[in-house]
């Protein structure tokens, strides 16, 4: 998504400048920001629900409970009447975005392109009848079995000290789960520096590090 050259300065609130860094936002897209905004809202899994079936013990459906909770609160500031045909339309806009284990779960739920199975409805639906979301995971865990199984990634300490001990290659990961890069970075405290700086504005976002650049 971004692209940064030489020093990183503050990002600027909305609106955008006319020369804002950020490719592929366009000024008067409120919905796509709200939706890109979403992406990196605190995540669902630490409110308590688990996704249980009829043996229990499956343990938190975290990956599914976070994703679809963000899904709905991005639905509701809409502000529009949902129907299953909009509840499934926003929900593959929405995963078009999506990368590391949330990617992997609109996998399962049929919502990316090169899906084997599409139960998109069994989301659209209830969802677009305000039936809660650890109902909605619950049942697709029920019609596949992985989807409650997925976790997210480590959540690291974003200091100077354990980022020093990272490798490069996983210093360009954390920046690629955010969405970020950095083509003027030649020297890993480059990276580190920019990590810092970035951290505060995507620091409820789980980094995967075994995601592929």
């Amino acid at each position: 998504m971004g692209e940064r050259r030489g020093r990183v300065f503050p990002r600027p609130r909305p609106p955008p400048p006319p020369h804002s860094w950020r490719r592929g936002l366009a000024a008067g897209a409120p919905a796509l920001l709200l939706l890109l905004q979403l992406l990196v809202l605190p995540l669902g899994h630490g409110s308590g629900f688990t996704c249980g079936g009829r043996g229990g013990g499956l343990g938190p459906c975290e990956v599914c409970l976070g994703f679809l909770e963000r899904f709905y609160k991005y639905l509701k500031a809409q502000d529009v009447e949902l129907t299953p045909e909009m509840v499934a339309r926003e929900l593959l806009l929405m995963c078009e975005h999506t990368k590391g284990k949330e990617n992997r779960l609109c996998y399962y739920i049929g919502a990316t392109s090169d899906a084997a199975t599409k139960i998109v409805n069994e989301v659209a639906r209830p969802m677009s009848a305000h039936v809660p979301v650890p109902k909605i995971c619950e049942k697709l865990n029920m019609r596949d079995g992985q989807i409650c199984e997925l976790k997210y990634g480590k959540k690291l300490n974003l200091n100077k000290a354990d980022l020093s001990r990272l490798r490069v290659a996983d210093l360009k990961r954390i920046l690629d789960n955010w969405g970020e890069k950095c083509l003027a970075c030649a020297e890993k405290i480059e990276f580190i520096n920019l990590i810092l700086e970035l951290a505060p504005l995507y620091q409820s976002q789980p980094i995967d590090l075994n995601s592929e650049l």
